[in-house]
């Protein structure tokens, strides 16, 4: 898995029960926005209480109980099924998360501070991270709820989107391992494509508040700043390999020539992989992608005009079977969780 946004969709909008999928999509979201967090560490940093300027007292004790009344006590005002639509996940799953940052981040846990006052609870800093990541809000709209200054929303997003890598990059963010492509393999040859590891494909993402400075090299033929994914996803919408970020003009081509994706079998140290196809035997796996990719051995395209039953059928299964990246990019974007006004606000 490439390392270089440093983070992971979106399990966002999916009702779907499996955690390991939603983990991996808060994983997802999160290597998107470290990547563009980390183009703005320059940044002028905050510095506490300045003279001269007001202090507020946002009364976090009161709306901590209050957040702890809606969404986290035995019997809360708002019940799951509301807990699962504003946060995009189980109230289970929630916990889950914030004992691993916690365990993992000391920043996160609840202090004292020098006023003898408690500081924000754990539940008051990730629910405000997490209202930031799936619905792109700014930093300034987590005050009146959860009582973060823009500045403390901000330095918290950071915070979590390092833990979460750090926590869950080994698992998440990954290449598949021997047991992930034994189990690939064999779905891939019941339904009829025996040596195929998954689905190749690119997506553009709009930038919405991109620099100015930056527009131009993130503007393509769409006309409007964009960051252009490169994902490989299975059959269960996972997504085993994600590259983004490169600058340019950028098409599924010059993508793919800039991409590690084919380091390993360039280098002789990819898994052996044997299957037979027509009497011929094959020990190298591949990608099923769409027309624009070039004729290697390690892709397996379409027939753009088939015109035998056997093509048809080749044509009609290949195309049916590429959707599954086409799904885990549709999960991605039904949320909109990637308008990042919370870091260009800042500007």
């Amino acid at each position: 898995m490439n390392s270089r946004g440093k983070a992971i969709q979106n399990f966002f909008n999916d009702d779907s029960d499996d955690d390991d999928l939603h983990q991996q999509r808060v994983a997802m979201v999160v290597q998107h926005h470290t990547f563009l967090l980390e183009q703005y560490a320059q940044q002028s940093k905050h510095g506490g209480s300045v003279a001269g300027r007001e202090y507020k007292n946002r009364k976090r004790e009161k709306h901590h109980k209050s957040l702890m009344e809606d969404y986290f006590c035995e019997r809360p005002l708002y019940p799951p099924v509301d807990f699962c639509r504003r946060f995009r996940m189980r109230r289970k799953l929630f916990y889950h998360i914030l004992n691993d940052v916690v365990a993992h981040e000391p920043y996160f846990t609840q202090k004292i501070d020098a006023c003898g006052r408690q500081s924000l609870s754990p539940e008051q800093k990730l629910t405000g991270v997490f209202r930031m990541l799936a619905y792109g809000c700014s930093a300034d709209s987590t005050d009146e709820y959860y009582r973060l200054g823009e500045s403390t929303a901000l330095e918290r997003l950071r915070k979590f989107c390092s833990v979460i890598e750090a926590v869950y990059g080994q698992w998440y963010l990954r290449s598949p391992n021997l047991a992930d492509l034994y189990r690939l393999l064999r779905k891939a040859s019941r339904r009829g494509f025996p040596g195929m590891l998954g689905s190749l494909d690119c997506m553009h993402w709009e930038w919405k508040n991109c620099p100015t400075a930056w527009s131009g090299q993130f503007t393509g033929y769409k006309h409007k700043p964009t960051i252009v994914l490169e994902a490989v996803a299975s059959y269960d919408t996972r997504i085993w390999h994600a590259f983004f970020g490169v600058a340019g003009s950028n098409n599924d081509i010059n993508i793919l020539a800039r991409s590690p994706l084919f380091n390993d079998v360039v280098n002789g140290l990819s898994p052996h992989i044997q299957y037979v196809v027509n009497g011929n035997e094959y020990n190298l796996g591949y990608y099923l992608a769409n027309g624009i990719y070039p004729r290697w051995a390690t892709l397996v395209k379409t027939i753009s005009l088939p015109d035998t039953p056997k093509k048809r059928l080749f044509a009609q299964k290949q195309e049916a079977y590429r959707k599954d990246v086409e799904r885990a990019f549709g999960i991605l974007q039904t949320s909109n969780s990637f308008n990042h006004d919370d870091v260009h606000n800042r500007i």
